[in-house]
This record gives structure tokens, C-alpha cells and sequence, in this order.
């Protein structure tokens, strides 16, 4: 999937400018799609939104959302990189910026469309989040530490936004029951942000796979080639060469192997298919392996 290769090319004004989309994008989903349809988000936000729900005040969300935010931009400063921290604190930035003054616009029925709000709002978030990662940084809360996550444990980044959500939904359906007294909006509200945590953390983890590996297994009569066009597309990997026969010709041929993560994969497989035509190649996702595995910082 290359919706977004173009940011692969690193230029400095792009990637700053794509920060700032990514920020405006969940701004928009914010705005027009989770507020209206009153879904508990995940993390610290997940509670600032549970509190501006109870409270009625939409700038209460505003005031705690910079608040954590900045405490998180702190911590990817001190445990990611420096520029993963700053481009971080760009897009929750505009978040802020931009949020109070987006136009009132009623996209749907808040109550007999919520399931609209609701899947559009996840979809929104999680591409925001998908690009924000892909420009290394992010759009904050739990995806700081699903970065770190990530990087320490080699697990998708989505995953961890499926683990914060936990607290923030026990507390928002808390703040729930306290506001209408009855167990039925409770459980309707947790369907639906239900719904909203797996449509976004699908949806990231679909566009953004830097933490998802592929082994490609190609065999053929010049190995040398294969992993000269392999080390070429992918210079920081290595590859396993392994002796075989073919079964209808019996004549010797080689099986090369090599792993690499699924943003790696396109390049590769456009390699194997441009330098070694005649190699025979297939892939495959896998799990489990060493923390030995490198995979390159987010930022």
C-alpha cells in the first residue's frame, strides 16, 4: 500500500507540513465526528473528553489535553528522540490551535446516526495517526508510548491504544453512570467506543507497518544476485542462503531468505523483480521473533 510512499522521500518542508495535516486531520475527526457521538477516546484525552462530557465545558478537554500532552512530549523527548519529541509537540499543537476554531457543522444525527460518527471518527484518527507516525512523530497520548511500546517489544503500534483503552473507558462509563443514573447509556457508550478503539488502531495499523515483518523466501541459480538485490533495496538487512535440488529438473538451485518489516517489502520485492527476473519468490508475515531484530527508531 503506497498512499503514502511519497513521504519516504524525506524532505525537510514536506515532512513539517504533513505534521502539521496530521494534526489538523484529527482535529477535524475530534470536531465533527468523536465529540458528536460522545465516544470515550483512549489514554489521558480519553479522560479529558469523559470530563468535558460530564461537565458540559469543551474547552475543559482543551485545557487537560495540552496539559498531558506536554507531559508526554517530555517523556518521548527523554525515552525516543529528539525529533520524534518535536514533531509530536507540532502536531498536538495544532490540534490545540485549531480546534476551537474549526466551524460548527452538523455531519450526521449525533443519536440516530452515531454508528456513522462513529466509524468515520475511527478511520479519520487512525490515518492521522498513521501519518503523523510515518513523518516521525505522532499525534501524542498513546501513541507516544505505543512508539516506545513498539520499539522495546517489536509489537504493532496499534496495539497499545487497544491496552490504554481500558483505563479511560472505565473511567469515562464511570463519569457516564454518574450522569444519567442508569446502566443502559453506559453499555450503549461502551459499544460504540468500542467500535471507535478497533476501526482507528485497524485502520494505524494497516497504514503504518514499520513494527509488522514479512520473511521473503526467493530461490534460483545466483544467489549472489538475489542478495546483492536484496542488501541493495534494503542495505541494513542480511540474508540466509541455503542449498536445494529441484524436484522436476533435479538441478541445483539456492533458497535465499531474508526478513524485513512491511515497509520494507515493496522495495524489495521491486529488486528481486528488476535484478533477478528469473528468481522464483514468495513472502509471508511472521511472529515472534528475537528483540535482537533491528528495526530504525520512529524519529
Amino acid at each position: 500500500m503506497k498512499i503514502f510512499s511519497w513521504l519516504d522521500r524525506r524532505h525537510p518542508v514536506l515532512e513539517y507540513l504533513g505534521t502539521a495535516a496530521a494534526g489538523l486531520l484529527y482535529a477535524i475527526a475530534l470536531k465533527y465526528f468523536v465529540f458528536p457521538a460522545k465516544v470515550i477516546l483512549t489514554g489521558f484525552e480519553g479522560i479529558a473528553a469523559a470530563l468535558s462530557y460530564f461537565f458540559h465545558r469543551p474547552s475543559l478537554f482543551l485545557i487537560l489535553y495540552g496539559i498531558s500532552q506536554a507531559i508526554l512530549v517530555i517523556f518521548a523527548y527523554k525515552k525516543i528522540s529528539r525529533t520524534f519529541a518535536v514533531r509530536t509537540a507540532l502536531t498536538t499543537g495544532m490540534v490545540l490551535l485549531i480546534l476551537p476554531f474549526l466551524p460548527e457543522m452538523k455531519m450526521a444525527d449525533s443519536q440516530q446516526e452515531r454508528l456513522i460518527l462513529v466509524l468515520f471518527g475511527g478511520i479519520l484518527s487512525g490515518l492521522a495517526k498513521a501519518l503523523a507516525l510515518r513523518l516521525r512523530g505522532s499525534t501524542g497520548d498513546e501513541d507516544v508510548l505505543g512508539a516506545w511500546f513498539a520499539m522495546k517489544y517489536l509489537k504493532p503500534v496499534g496495539t497499545i491504544a487497544v491496552i490504554s483503552a481500558a483505563i479511560s473507558c472505565a473511567f469515562g462509563l464511570t463519569m457516564e453512570y454518574l450522569t444519567f443514573k442508569q446502566i443502559e447509556p453506559v453499555i450503549n457508550t461502551l459499544m460504540y467506543t468500542s467500535i471507535f478503539i478497533f476501526t482507528g488502531a485497524e485502520t494505524l495499523n494497516n497504514f503504518f507497518k514499520k513494527f509488522k515483518l514479512v520473511m521473503i523466501t526467493a530461490f534460483g541459480k545466483e544467489p549472489d544476485a538475489i542478495g546483492t538485490a536484496i542488501t541493495t533495496a534494503a542495505p541494513h538487512r542480511t540474508f540466509t542462503i541455503q542449498r536445494g535440488v529441484g524436484g522436476y529438473s533435479s538441478e541445483p538451485l539456492h533458497l535465499v531468505r531474508t526478513i524485513v518489516t512491511h515497509e520494507e517489502l515493496a522495495e524489495v520485492l521491486d529488486a528481486l523483480e528488476r535484478d533477478c527476473p528469473e528468481a522464483f519468490h514468495f513472502h509471508h508475515d511472521i511472529e515472534g521473533i528475537s528483540r535482537s531484530y533491528y528495526i530504525k527508531p520512529i524519529g
